[in-house]
């Protein structure tokens, strides 16, 4: 059976969108207009949500279509707490619903980068299994079965598995050694340092580390390997004068495609990346021949760009554009060139006031798909794939989609995603191309949150003094009575630039988080994403005060809109930039009872001495730390100290370089000088987010535990 979800108020719903159903082969249809739940709520049998609910949820992966648009194939994830308990698998389903999703693979090690042959037959996937001293390219014969046949052998890895259009060959992402020309240097030096008996890290440059890891002086290289024969990969970039250069990097994979010839790769990269310290890296195109010779940079003037895609007919290269100037944050936009000449740069959406997340064209080439944030929701949007205005493909809101993939017909185009909502688990979907109504094609966690009180966020705005328009979210507790009286607690972003969502966070779930009885608040203040793009910058020059008031405001309007909000017992707490807030309440306001602070900086001064990324920061404050601006001194929360009250819970991963240990032992030293009542929870083995399942349930406990000590009546 296939469910329907209703994109009318964010409910949850087993309706069946009747028009065009005939289109959907294989539905059985179940038409109801009662949100999910309802009738477990008439007998009195819902409970609250546990961290068991939220951990032990299924998580598919983003799903690639196959070129006839018939089947879709994602990795799914099954949790559990014990890390040789969980598994990481492929998983294939019908796009018309007529099938259940099935199993393709069941090794030890997991798969990822799922990619289709041109003729639809193969797949093409990255996976270390018995025997392989690093992850190696597989392929799967959809149409004979058997056993995944193993096509590559380097020491170095293989990930990012790319088919040539003809389908003879497979490009794929590696990582070796900067000095190294090939993989036997690679190899060479590897073992050089294997021998040697100090054991000490040296850099000459910026940067030293990325989020939980010191990084070592390694580069991603591409290399081509043909399907007929045993000849070794070819080394794309090896011994080029790009790669030389000691700014070189880029993402992880290039983010490189083919040539719609076959000749040739076009790739993203950064000569800039040693700059980092001082200034913000450029990403630019570039296109190397298979055939061998220098790389050719594509693009020119200040931006970044990426995700390079070429339109069906192969005569388009699009890619995603986004400036660089004094703003920290741009909105992402859309690019083309005409190809091969790629001399008349055209931005597709300089009109559209949204971020482009993602974007695929569509099989006819006359209209691309995009993904991006809008108000609380990641929505899909089409518009001309010559430009032209930017449309939502369904006018109502409801959840987030991700994911986004394309095969089919000019004639039937196929468009399936992930979804999910803040009271649905994800699940892949297909997503009608004429009214932007989806259906779920997996049922993986179908009656997972049947008896759980977890109701549909409700939506509210108000006008800033500044006449901004400020869009919050509202999560009921369990057992919710119109009537009663219940604390809030006030949940603060990271980012900054980033937003609350309708969906279902791992790491800050907010059923969970409310699970004890409270109202949760989720306020999307000034610089968070999914609103204009003046919006999001406007948190330059004024990186704490201007969010933080903002909150207050939505606090003070909750309580005044909703009556069954308690307005005497309220806590705050947030994670990453909205530790940081944290922190800044603590130094001007007392209207909490209690402050949660995870991976927070109370001294800014420090966590831009130490973090992995530092420049962006001193061009939020308006200059370098050592000038001590007026926002360096202002908007830095220890400045604030002597106002600090309130009883504080700090939690950290030890693993943490983007905002470090130090900051957070700053703030225990601070608090404990100052005898305000506090708590610390280091986590050794985790980074800046916790992410092991029992390291997890122990964060929610002790989260829960400290509210409770202070929002508990009386």
């Amino acid at each position: 059976m296939l469910r329907c979800r209703g994109l009318g108020n964010g409910s949850l719903w087993t309706a069946i969108w009747v028009v065009g159903l005939l289109a959907w082969p294989g539905a059985t249809a179940v038409v109801s207009q009662e949100p999910l739940g309802a009738a477990q709520a008439a007998t009195g049998e819902l409970r609250p949500i546990t961290h068991e609910d939220v951990w032990l949820a299924k998580r598919p992966g983003a799903p690639a279509v196959s070129p006839d648009g018939r089947w879709a194939v994602f990795s799914l994830l099954e949790p559990a707490y014990a890390a040789a308990d969980q598994s990481t698998d492929l998983w294939i389903v019908a796009t018309d619903g007529s099938s259940a999703a099935r199993r393709l693979t069941s090794r030890r090690g997991g798969e990822s980068g799922v990619a289709w042959s041109p003729d639809g037959s193969r797949i093409a996937f990255s996976a270390r299994r018995d025997g392989d001293d690093a992850s190696q390219i597989y392929v799967l014969d959809l149409e004979a079965g058997g056993e995944a046949q193993r096509v590559t052998s380097i020491a170095t890895g293989a990930r990012s598995p790319n088919w040539r259009p003809d389908g003879g060959a497979i490009l794929f992402a590696s990582t070796m050694f900067r000095d190294a020309e090939d993989v036997e240097a690679h190899q060479q030096v590897a073992d050089e340092r294997r021998g040697r008996k100090h054991n000490a890290r040296v850099y000459d440059g910026f940067p030293i580390r990325n989020w939980d890891h010191w990084l070592d002086d390694i580069q991603p290289r591409l290399f081509v390997q043909v399907l007929d024969g045993e000849q070794p990969p070819v080394d794309l970039l090896g011994g080029t004068d790009l790669v030389a250069q000691a700014g070189f990097d880029g993402p992880g994979d290039l983010g490189a495609t083919w040539t719609p010839d076959g000749a040739g790769v076009v790739f993203v990269a950064t000569t800039d990346r040693d700059a980092t310290a001082y200034s913000s890296a450029a990403m630019h195109l570039y296109q190397v021949d298979v055939a061998g010779g220098e790389p050719r940079r594509l693009t020119e003037g200040a931006g970044n760009y990426g995700n390079p895609t070429f339109s069906p007919d192969g005569r388009v290269l699009y890619a995603s554009f986004r400036p660089r100037n004094e703003f920290v944050y741009n909105h992402t936009r859309l690019a083309s060139f005409s190809w091969p000449a790629v001399g008349d740069r055209r931005v597709l959406t300089a009109g559209w006031d949204r971020s482009v997340s993602a974007f695929v064209p569509a099989p006819d080439g006359r209209t691309i798909y995009i993904l991006g944030e809008d108000a609380g929701h990641d929505r899909i949007w089409s518009m001309p794939a010559r430009g032209g205005d930017v449309r939502p493909l369904n006018d109502e809101l409801s959840g987030v989609y991700g994911g986004l993939s394309v095969g089919g017909s000019s004639r039937s185009p196929v468009l399936v995603a992930q979804w999910q909502s803040a009271v649905s688990p994800m699940e892949i979907v297909r997503v009608n191309v004429r009214d932007g109504a989806h259906r779920e094609i997996t049922s993986f966690n179908e009656g997972l949150l049947d008896g759980v009180d977890v109701q549909p966020l409700r939506t509210f705005w108000f006008t800033s003094p500044e006449g901004e328009e400020i869009h919050n979210f509202l999560v009921l507790p369990p057992g919710f009575d119109e009537n009663g009286s219940y604390p809030l607690l006030v949940l603060m972003h990271g980012g900054p630039h980033s937003a609350w969502k309708d969906q279902s966070h791992l790491r800050w779930n907010y059923h969970l988080l409310g699970s004890p009885g409270y109202v949760v608040l989720l306020t999307n203040y000034k610089g968070s994403t999914g609103f204009s793009e003046a919006f999001a910058q406007s948190i330059q020059g004024d990186p704490l005060r201007g969010p933080a008031d903002e909150i207050s405001l939505a606090a003070d309007e909750a309580i005044r809109r909703f009556p069954f909000i308690d307005g005497s017992r309220q806590a705050a707490g947030g994670a990453s930039y909205g530790g940081h807030l944290a922190y800044w309440m603590n130094g001007v306001t007392d209207r909490y009872r209690t402050l949660i602070a995870h991976a927070g900086a109370i001294n800014m001064e420090s966590q831009w001495g130490t973090s992995d990324s530092i420049y962006h920061r001193e061009v939020n404050f308006l200059g370098p730390v050592w000038e001590q601006g007026p926002v360096w001194r202002d908007q830095n929360p220890i400045r604030h100290a002597a106002n600090f009250s309130t009883p504080m819970l700090l939690t950290i991963g030890e693993l943490d370089y983007r905002v470090p240990l130090n900051t957070t032992i700053e703030a225990w030293n601070l608090l404990q000088r100052l005898q305000i009542p506090s708590r610390l929870i280091s986590f050794p083995t985790e980074n800046h987010w916790i992410m092991t399942g029992e390291n997890s349930r122990f964060f929610y406990q002790q989260v829960h535990d400290w509210l409770d000590r202070y929002l508990a009546d009386g």
